[in-house]
This record gives C-alpha cells, structure tokens and sequence, in this order.
C-alpha cells in the first residue's frame, strides 16, 4: 500500500521566559553582532563542544550565500584561517540558516574554490539561549513568531486527485 505525502510540522513558536538572563559577555568573548541580535559565539562553541548531540555536517559553500564577501574582513585572518574548524549555522527562521560564526573560514574556502565546509547546524531555539541582551532576546522571540506564522500560512497543502486512487475505480461497462 503506497504511503501519503509526509506533512512537515507547523514550526514551533517561541514563548517569552520571563526568566531569561542574557548571555553577558566576558572581556574575552566572541560576539557576533548581527543588527540586534548579538549572539556570544565563545559561550555557544563551549555549549556545543559539551553536547553530545551536534554532528560536524559538510555544508556546500552555495547553500551560504553572501558570507565570506566584503570589504570588512581581514585578509590575513582569512589567510590564516583553519578550513577543518566548523563554522557555525543558527537557525534564524523556520528552515533558514545563517552563518554566524566563521566568516573568514568561508572567505578562505570560496578563495581556493573549496566546494564544501564542515558546519555545525544549531536549531531554533538552542542558540536563543546565547543572545547577550534582553531587549535582543524579546526582539528574536517576536522576529522568529512571524516567520512561523508566515511560514505556517504559506505551507502547502495536500491535493486531492480524481481517479487514480483504490476509492476511485470505476467498474468495466
């Protein structure tokens, strides 16, 4: 008996912890500022390196669009930069990563037309736990709710076909 058309789940809204504390950084810390949610990177390397559960996947250069250009990067970083070192990739939308950790890695690896780069992919909502102010946080939680809802509005349903189906044959004449 043929299966039916696997429906992905509505994606998951995110409720405000009126518990949150902010992923404060130390003098030390790797940010990644991005408008404003600023993610401490430090804080989300050691977080992954202590759970199990996060695989190194390789991750085609295509599939990150936009990172590793610009005029703001250093060549000497990229120069230096350790292409067997994951980048990190936050789920910033239903189904929509962006790189949020290893800019000159990428730069580097487009450079040398490297075709793929190991990633490690961090879901929503893990990373939330690593954004470095409330006000970011309370931004994120509404930023993220309307990607759902948009992204619940605009999945597509299944169709019913005509004939085809056990429940539709007709008898010979």
């Amino acid at each position: 008996m043929p299966s039916l058309p696997r429906s992905d789940p509505p994606p998951v809204r995110l409720t405000l912890d009126p518990a949150f504390r902010p992923c404060e950084p130390e003098e030390e810390d790797e940010l990644y500022p991005n408008g404003i949610f600023e993610f401490n990177i430090t804080r989300l390397l050691a977080y992954i390196g202590a759970a199990e559960r996060f695989c190194v996947e390789a991750v085609a250069l295509e599939s990150i669009p936009h990172a590793g250009s610009g005029a703001g990067l250093d060549g000497r970083a990229v120069a230096a930069a350790d292409l067997t070192r994951p980048v990190i990739l936050a789920e910033i939308a239903p189904g929509r990563y962006n790189l949020i950790d290893g800019h000159h890695r990428v730069a580097k690896a487009r450079g040398e037309g490297v075709p793929r780069i190991p990633a490690y992919r961090v879901r929503c909502p893990e990373h939330v736990a690593f954004l470095t102010s409330t006000r970011a946080y309370e931004a994120y939680v509404e930023y993220w709710n309307s990607k759902a809802d948009e992204a619940s509005t605009h999945r597509p349903r299944r169709r019913r076909t005509r004939g085809g189906g056990a429940g539709n044959m007709r008898r010979p004449p």
